[in-house]
Parts: C-alpha cells; sequence; structure tokens
C-alpha cells in the first residue's frame, strides 16, 4: 500500500479458511475463541504488525492486516490455535490490497456466508475492530475499510431481501427439526449452551415450534435464566445434565467450547435422540454415532438445506453487489486521495511560506498594513490553489503520477529523483 501512503513497506492482506474448501474438523483446528484472539494481538504488536482485524466464527476463521508477506498473517493464527501451515496451506485463500478489500466487503455483505444472507458476522467484524482499536492494532485506513463493509452491509439488508426470513444457522438448525421430527410441539428440546447461537436458536425454537417444553443449561445458570425469563422456559442446572439429556427427545449443542462437551458416555438413554450440534470446533464427540439410537447433525449438514426461501434470496444477489460496487467505489475513490495527500499537504505548506514572506516584504514598505485582511486574502488563495491541483488530481483523465512529479518539481517539494 506504499503509492497509498498507508504503508511504507508492507501489504493488505485478507488470509483465512472457510466452509468452501475446510470441513467443521479443520475449520475447528483454526478456531479462535477470546484468550487466544488476545494471545494472537499480542504477539502481533510483537512482532511491529501495525494494523490487524480478527473474525472466528462457525463458518471461518479470518485475519484482514499488514504485513510484508502473508506469513507473518499466517504465523500468528497458526501459533495460536492447534492448526498447522501445512493445514492451511491445503484449504486456504490468499488475497492481497484491493482483492483483499473486495473479499471483506463480500464477507460483511453475507454474499460469502454458508447460508445465504447470514449477517451475523457483521458484528463480529465490528467486535473485532473494537478490540483491535482498544490494543493500538487498528490504523485509519482499516478503520475506514470496516466502517464501508458495515456501510454496505446496512444498505444491503434494508434495499434488498436477501435476508428475508431467518437465514442463520440457528433458522436452519430450527427448520431442520420442523422438516424432520413429526409433533414437534410435544417434544422434549433442551438447549445445551445460550451464547449468541443459543440464544437465536433460542428465539427461532419458541418462535416456530410452539413449543413448551424447552429446557436450557449453560455452564453459567444465571445466562441461561436471563433468556428464559424473555420466554418464559425452565432452566436447570449443569449439574443435571445427564438427566435431563434422558428426558428429551431433541437436543441441541451450543456450547462453543474448544473440545467436545457432549460424548456418548453421558447419553443414559435407550430411546431415540436426535442431537443438532452447533459449534465449530464440535462440541460433540463422534464416538456418539457409536450409539445406534442417536442421530447426530452437524452444522455443515445444516448449511446444505436448501427451501424456497434460500432460492429466492438469490434473486437478491445482483442487487447487493450493486450496493457493494457504490459503496467499495466511494472507498477506492478516497484511497485514491491517499496517492496524492502529502503533496498537496507539502504544496499548502509551500504556499504558505510563499504569501509569509511576501506578507513580510509588505508589512516593512506600508504604514498602514492591515495584517488581519492581507492574512485572510493570502489563506484564501492558499485554499483554492490547493483545492485546484487537488480536483486535477482527482479528474479521471488525468495521470496522477505523472501530476504529481511535475507539481514536485514545479514547487520544489522534495529533491529530484535525477540528483539522488
Amino acid at each position: 500500500m506504499q503509492k497509498y501512503n498507508i504503508s511504507k513497506s508492507n501489504y493488505f492482506y485478507a488470509i483465512g479458511l472457510s466452509y468452501k474448501k475446510a470441513d467443521a474438523d479443520i475449520r475447528g483446528h483454526f478456531s479462535l475463541d477470546d484468550d487466544s484472539k488476545l494471545a494472537l494481538i499480542n504477539q502481533a504488536k510483537e512482532n511491529n504488525i501495525e494494523s490487524l482485524v480478527i473474525t472466528s466464527t462457525c463458518n471461518r476463521t479470518e485475519i484482514y492486516g499488514f504485513a510484508q508477506h502473508p506469513f507473518e498473517l499466517i504465523q500468528l493464527l497458526c501459533d495460536n490455535t492447534r492448526g498447522t501451515v501445512e493445514e492451511f496451506q491445503k484449504v486456504a485463500y490468499i488475497y492481497k490490497n484491493k482483492d483483499a478489500i473486495a473479499h471483506m466487503f463480500r464477507v460483511g455483505s453475507g454474499l460469502d456466508s454458508q447460508i445465504l444472507g447470514d449477517f451475523e458476522i457483521i458484528s463480529q467484524l465490528k467486535i473485532s475492530t473494537k478490540l483491535s482499536r482498544k490494543h493500538g492494532l487498528l490504523n485509519h485506513f482499516t478503520e475506514r475499510l470496516v466502517n464501508a463493509v458495515i456501510q454496505a452491509s446496512k444498505r444491503i439488508k434494508t434495499e434488498t431481501n436477501i435476508s428475508s426470513g431467518a437465514t442463520s444457522v440457528s433458522f436452519a438448525s430450527v427448520q431442520y427439526i420442523l422438516n424432520t421430527v413429526e409433533n414437534v410441539s410435544d417434544k422434549n428440546i433442551l438447549l445445551f449452551g445460550t451464547g449468541k447461537i443459543g440464544r437465536n436458536t433460542c428465539e427461532n425454537l419458541v418462535k416456530h415450534t410452539k413449543n413448551e417444553h424447552i429446557t436450557l443449561i449453560n455452564r453459567t445458570k444465571g445466562k441461561a435464566e436471563q433468556i428464559a425469563g424473555k420466554f418464559n422456559l425452565l432452566v436447570k442446572d449443569y449439574a443435571n445434565l445427564q438427566e435431563e439429556i434422558s428426558k428429551s427427545d431433541i437436543l441441541i449443542v451450543a456450547t462453543g467450547a474448544q473440545r467436545p462437551t457432549i460424548d456418548k458416555h453421558i447419553i443414559q438413554t435407550n430411546k431415540s435422540l436426535l442431537i443438532l450440534d452447533l459449534s465449530i470446533p464440535k462440541n460433540v464427540n463422534e464416538n456418539v454415532d457409536d450409539l445406534e439410537h442417536i442421530s447426530l447433525i452437524h452444522l455443515d449438514d445444516l448449511s446444505k438445506i436448501t427451501d424456497k426461501t434460500l432460492e429466492a434470496r438469490k434473486q437478491h444477489i445482483p442487487s447487493a453487489e450493486a450496493i457493494i460496487k457504490e459503496v467499495k467505489s466511494e472507498f477506492n475513490n478516497w484511497l485514491e486521495t491517499r496517492k496524492f495527500a502529502p503533496t498537496i499537504k507539502a504544496l499548502k505548506h509551500k504556499l504558505n511560506d510563499f504569501a509569509t514572506a511576501e506578507l513580510d516584504t509588505q508589512r516593512k514598505k506600508l504604514s498602514d498594513f492591515n495584517e488581519v485582511q492581507a492574512e485572510l486574502i493570502s489563506n484564501n488563495i492558499i485554499q483554492k490553489i490547493t483545492n485546484h491541483f487537488a480536483h486535477h488530481l482527482k479528474d479521471d483523465n488525468v495521470s496522477t503520477d505523472e501530476s504529481l512529479e511535475l507539481i514536485k518539481k514545479v514547487f520544489l517539494l522534495e529533491p529530484s529523483k535525477k540528483n539522488v
């Protein structure tokens, strides 16, 4: 990004992996919890990374940041997760500069989501940006880019119907239950984990199943009670998990832990049990498949479900892309101005020097010299001149680089390259 005067020696990269090439197990290896994100940020600062934003969701883990080489960011990711460089190389993607910018727009606008139109990623991006800012790891470019992506996301959500109906993993899980379980309103449903996905799942369960037999369990009982109070649901202690599983017909696991929270040994029932694992890494041990009466569904399976609503959303992709194009164009226009901002600033200083020298001369010559009026006139003239040059440099029909060199040469803003 040297020519934009953003970074002298570094490039802007987006590195990561997503559901497109990495299955749930591999994505789990590269998943970052809050502690891992903080450790990564601290390591980045030690390595003199100037700006960095991390996203880690159920369907992707990405780092947007400045580096001389993308391996610097890849190493940060691998050092703070269970993933290896070899695994990363098999399934990952690397975007540079404007391609990285374009990628963030698609991700933040829900067009690259595992379920089309899922906007949960944008809240993750906001939280991650806030974290980077807090730790002094967010430059003006990255903050402006994220704000542009947020703007595009808001417009797509309000101006198109690409997110009509619920489009998240939490809704897909409830839709799966409705499509596969008979008399779902009479079934006992246990929701284990009341983080963001758990809360959204709970809301969709109440809204769409009309089930009055929903029980919540969370390691921190108070969090479950807050949600239960909103929907008048039952809450049980974490110590009663095994007992509640035995009573359940459907178990939804949304615990978001780094290791499985459910395995076959905790399931002490012989009746049929549908388990939906909405976590990355997987929070249900695959050994539950050893139990013949258990049906285990993971979120990768849920994302393959297509319905009429999802097909209808695809019709709004062109409108969403048009909005992205418009907002990205505004961002790119700002980026182009970064090319000549230092030259215009230097020109303004040079003109101010001219004005100061001339005002000193006139002040000595004229006994009735009007200081205030003279400075006002000179400042207005300088502003008009610099604005004129700026408008000239913004002209699409003008070679910005050639014009910048000419301005520098005429006004002696920096030593001629021939003399170096």
